[in-house]
């Protein structure tokens, strides 16, 4: 009677998998210490949501985003990516960004229906601001315009 050998192999592990792995690389996460919602795992988790064209979902995972555990690199990144997805998602519109500090931002366009100078909260990072919210402009110091060819 002769024995059988098969080999076994583990079943590979999918492309998102392998991207977490190569992000808690970068950033040194452990799975011990840090949650599976790391700030580095939502901002993929986002980046992917985007790349299947889901602009209001990518956004509404940086609205719930809580930076305070987040690395300096990884306020960076949100922030880059936080911009990036509201230049697609508000595209022709007029809109400004709002920076109180580091790891913080919301986009605010116009918001005519209500007064002259009142803008409406349409995307945030960071902040405790929801989508929709009415904030006077003249509250506001430092508004820069979203778009990068706009003029200041």
């Amino acid at each position: 009677m002769t024995a059988a050998t098969t080999t076994m192999t583990a079943p590979r592990p999918t492309l998102e998998e392998l991207v977490d792995r190569v992000i808690d690389a970068i950033f040194g996460l452990d799975d011990t210490i840090q949650p599976l919602t790391s700030p580095a795992r939502a901002i993929h988790e986002a980046r992917r949501l985007r790349q299947s064209g889901d602009l209001d979902r990518a956004l509404a995972v940086f609205t719930d985003l809580d930076l305070s555990v987040a690395t300096e690199g990884e306020r960076r990144w949100a922030h880059a990516e936080f911009l990036d997805l509201c230049r697609r998602r508000f595209h022709g519109e007029d809109a400004v960004v709002y920076r109180p500090g580091t790891g913080r931002a919301a986009v605010l366009t116009d918001h005519v229906e209500v007064d002259a100078g009142t803008l409406e909260v349409r995307a945030v990072l960071g902040m405790r601001w929801r989508p929709g919210k009415l904030v006077s402009q003249r509250s506001l110091r430092g508004l820069r315009p979203l778009a990068k060819d706009a003029a200041p």
